[in-house]
This record gives C-alpha cells, structure tokens and sequence, in this order.
C-alpha cells in the first residue's frame, strides 16, 4: 500500500513541473521573510543616523575593491616544509646501506618491556606473580600487610589480587608409581561390592 501511494505521490509532484517552474521564475521578487521588531527597530534607528545607508549598501565602493586587490596572503606554513624534508631524508635513506644485525629481536620474558620505574601504587607483573606465589607458599610468612608495605600498595588491593588471582600448581607424577595407577576398568572392579558374601 506504502508503495502504491508514493508511486502516485511522485507522479503528481511531477506533473506539470516545468510549467510551474516557469511561473516562479516569472515572478518579479520573491516574497521577503517577515522581520522581527528589533531588526525593524535597528533599520530605523540606521536610517535616521545616515539616510543615504540603504544606497550606500547597494552601490559598489571602488575603493574598497581596490583595497581588496592590495591584499595578498602569504603562508608560511611548516608543515609542508616538514613533508618536503620527510620526502627528501627518505630519498637519502634508500640510499644508506642496510644494517649489520639480521636478527629479530628476541621476546620480552611476559610479552611486553618492563618498565625501568614504577610509580609508588603501582607494580609490575613480575612483581604480582612474585607476591602471589610468596602468599600462596607460606601466607604467614608473606601476609597482606607486609606485601603492601614492600611494594607501596594498598592493602586493599593487594587483599583482591591474592583474593582474585593464583598461581598455578605443576604436579609431575613420580615414574615408579605410574605403574599403579588404576585404570577406569580397574576402578570399577575395585568399587563392586563382592556378592560372595
């Protein structure tokens, strides 16, 4: 239905388009916007301080078009300059040999750079596993308070991490008693009750 009435709707906005063109062309002055009191205020107040105002706007200064002509912008602008020197070091660059070491950079331990200081409230992520696996080994030895009194922390959020975060247990089963490791159908016959009985 939508589509039915925007068909129709456009044929009629174009009916007849040209000739109702023409009569808004022909038309001498297109009808002003109505003015606000104080503009109407305004204009009064201009006319009756300079009566030839409204002619002054409507005729061109020649002088004032000959000023315009004496106006000339220069730029001075340094980033152009910038990219013209940019271009011209790369020109210099191809030309420099390629460097002696080949090799690509070997990886940080955790991934990233490891700042050289660390702001008081603040701790690396060496630090955290160090703190997290301390507690985690002996939690009297290392307790919240001490942990944030050595690394400038607040208890609290030393409190989160160890409450939040741990490290994790590696356990490696000794060789000798791999043999004796029960089997799933070993368990179940272990776990059956004997019906001799």
């Amino acid at each position: 239905m939508g589509q039915v009435s925007s068909m129709v709707a456009r044929r009629v906005n174009r009916f007849n388009a040209e000739n109702r063109a023409h009569r808004v062309l022909e038309r001498e002055k297109p009808t002003p916007a109505p003015k606000f009191e104080s503009n109407l205020r305004d204009m009064d107040r201009t006319l009756e301080l300079d009566p030839k105002f409204v002619d002054k706007l409507n005729t061109k200064d020649a002088s004032l078009d000959t000023r315009l002509k004496d106006v000339y912008v220069t730029s001075q602008d340094r980033f152009i300059q910038r990219v013209q020197d940019r271009h011209a070091q790369e020109a210099n660059d191809s030309e420099r040999p390629l460097p002696a070491e080949r090799q690509t950079p070997s990886d940080f331990e955790f991934g990233y750079l490891e700042p050289s200081r660390i702001s008081v409230g603040h701790c690396t992520l060496r630090q955290a596993l160090q703190f997290i696996n301390d507690h985690q080994i002996d939690p009297k030895k290392w307790p919240i308070k001490r942990i944030a009194d050595e690394l400038k922390l607040k208890e609290s959020h030393v409190g989160d991490i160890l409450h939040y975060f741990k490290t994790f247990n590696v356990y490696l089963p000794d060789k000798k008693y791999q043999d004796r490791l029960l089997t799933q159908s070993q368990q179940r016959i272990i776990s059956e009750p004997s019906s001799d009985k």
